[in-house]
């Protein structure tokens, strides 16, 4: 038997080697594949982004206005180009390019642009400008353009309601900043000097007013219902000053007294918060399994109506009960009322050749800036208006703040990573190498 050359041998393997390594090669650029492997998934966007990357059916491009060199962040395009590629590897068609503002002064003027790395995102022939660049923001501008309709949201005012460009703890400004990033005009409006709700009102939003609403008001808001108007209706506990008529108009009722929660307060929250966490099967909460909390809450009730079609949106204090005698009391089986109760209703119906939608809530203060940023609250009230808006497509849970990642370590531990890393470990590694050496040669 012949004998191969050792020297053949190894020719032979590295050849098998260079030939395994440019079929896979071949594989990766085929069929490319990233698992991200980091604590806080530091290398993927959030779910809230990549379903706005699957809104946009086309071509996206993005024009960077940024030197090569910045005194502060040094190689900016190198950063931008890194964070773009998130996006492209969801979608392949975002085309990235730069123009340096300096050498090309002509083109930043027709551009409008005011600074150095500002970016113009296109698509759809519209167009957003952005500054500050993170995830949030260009999240936001592809949702936007995403939203072509031009969707215009009414708030009732002139009564003492919670504002949705308001700034104060008991209004909405939270919610009314994460519409208008979705591409939603917002506008107050005052029934006592305007004739009609606006026709090219998308939808209405009425929370609770601290005077009573004038009749005329009340038949102006009537009207709009009778003509099909979209309505989100945030109810506090407390008397409804003049809108009893829209909720016997509605078939909705609401029992005495306010929500109590027992899970609420096992969870160390305020007494007169209850937790939403059942979530019946409707568009507003698909994939929808976050907590949300409602603070003095007031339970709905649904008269039976051949003319709507009533759907509860969210359930509550499965273990609690509705008091009206207040809430630091124990169960009383001869007064109180026992849960579980629903917190919030959907109601549709066919008017004017088109379908009509309806959300009533038992609390005003669920969506309130003091109160929004609690578990899903902001997410379920975009939910409410994008279902209401005839947006289904931008149902989605917003991108939440991921994990601190970041590692604390005192002097003295920093101390000893440093020794170790850069004395004891290149140490070791000699004292093995020598070893290796001394019983190869003995």
């Amino acid at each position: 038997m012949t004998r191969i050359p050792p020297l053949l041998k190894r020719i032979v393997s590295l050849l098998l080697v260079l030939a395994a390594a440019g079929v896979l090669f071949q594989l990766a650029a085929r069929y490319p594949a990233h698992w991200d492997v980091t604590q806080n998934a530091l290398n993927s966007l959030e779910p809230g982004s990549v379903d706005a990357l699957a809104l946009l059916q086309g071509p996206v491009k993005i024009t960077v206005y940024a030197t090569e060199q910045d005194a502060q962040v040094g190689d900016m395009r190198k950063l931008i180009r890194e964070f773009v590629s998130l996006y492209q590897r969801y979608k392949p068609d975002i085309s990235l390019a730069f123009v340096d503002p300096v050498k090309d002064a002509e083109a930043m003027r027709k551009a409008s642009i005011k600074g150095n790395g500002e970016m113009v995102v296109e698509f759809g022939g519209r167009s957003e400008h952005l500054v500050t660049l993170n995830e949030q923001t260009l999240s936001g501008a592809l949702l936007r353009l995403a939203h072509n309709k031009d969707q215009l949201l009414m708030f009732l005012g002139g009564h003492g309601e919670r504002k949705l460009d308001g700034l104060a703890n008991h209004d909405l400004g939270e919610l009314g900043g994460r519409l208008k990033q979705l591409g939603y005009r917002i506008s107050s409006l005052n029934l006592s000097v305007a004739q009609d709700v606006p026709s090219n009102a998308s939808m209405l939003l009425l929370t609770h007013p601290q005077t009573k609403l004038m009749p005329g008001e009340i038949g102006k808001l009537q009207r709009y219902l009778d003509n099909g108007g979209n309505l989100l209706w945030l109810v506090d506990a407390e008397p409804l000053r003049g809108m009893e008529a829209l909720a016997e108009k509605l078939g909705i009722t609401f029992i005495p007294g306010i929500v109590v929660d027992p899970a609420a307060q096992e969870m160390n929250a305020p007494p007169n918060w209850t937790i939403g966490n059942g979530y019946p099967p409707h568009p507003v909460t698909r994939n929808f399994d976050l907590i949300t909390v409602f603070p003095d809450a007031k339970a709905l009730g649904v008269e039976p109506n051949d003319e709507w079609q009533a759907h509860t949106l969210i359930e509550g204090a499965a273990r609690g009960w509705v008091s009206d005698h207040g809430i630091g009391r124990r169960f009383d089986k001869n007064r109180d009322i026992p849960g579980p109760v629903n917190l919030a209703i959907a109601l549709q119906r066919n008017v004017n050749d088109r379908e009509q939608r309806i959300i009533v809530a038992g609390s005003g203060a669920f969506l309130a800036n003091v109160y929004s940023g609690n578990g899903g609250n902001l997410d379920l009230g975009i939910n409410m208006v994008n279902w209401l808006a005839n947006e289904e497509r931008l149902i989605t849970i917003r991108p939440h703040a991921a994990k601190d990642g970041r590692i604390a370590l005192s002097k003295r531990q920093l101390s000893i990573l440093s020794v170790s890393f850069l004395v004891l470990l290149p140490l070791l590694l000699v004292a093995v190498g020598t070893m290796q050496w001394w019983r190869r040669k003995h």
